[in-house]
């Protein structure tokens, strides 16, 4: 069973045009300090797809990501806590689907977007996954446009 997240990054620090620009060798998903966000990553599978979400600038679900290696230690520290994952770009949202959209669809008023707004990686549920592809122009079966 396909697990989904939400990866929040602020693009003046990390871009959805960074990511894409990694490739297939994808990037260390570092620097998250928040036991709860990383617990989220521990049990993230490879092949696992989230939102990447720009954060601060633009509130909105901009692509498409996959978990391209599991767990392992965040190079950005010695402190053996704090692991992260590594995700690649898969897609574009063809048409970047606002916080804002997100908040006004009765769909969604439970997904942690709405209710955990600080935290950095979320869980998505296969409702929402579906839901905020088809507002964005995707079919979140296939990762078709719609």
């Amino acid at each position: 069973m396909a697990n989904y997240w939400l990866f929040k990054s602020e693009p003046f620090k990390f871009s959805w045009e960074m990511l894409k620009a990694k490739g297939d060798a994808g990037e260390e998903w570092d620097g998250v300090r928040n036991y709860q966000a990383r617990n989220n990553m521990r049990a993230m599978k490879l092949g696992d797809k989230g939102f990447f979400y720009h954060s601060n600038e633009g509130l909105e679900v901009v692509g498409i990501a996959e978990v391209c290696n599991e767990i392992h230690p965040d190079s950005t520290t010695d402190d053996e806590r704090w692991e992260c994952v590594d995700i690649k770009a898969v897609a574009d949202m063809p048409k970047p689907v606002s916080l804002k959209d997100v908040k006004a669809n009765p769909n969604l008023a439970e997904m942690s977007l709405v209710t955990s707004m600080r935290l950095s990686v979320q869980p998505v549920t296969e409702a929402e996954w579906i839901e905020v592809c088809r507002m964005g122009g995707l079919n979140g079966k296939t990762l078709m446009p719609s």
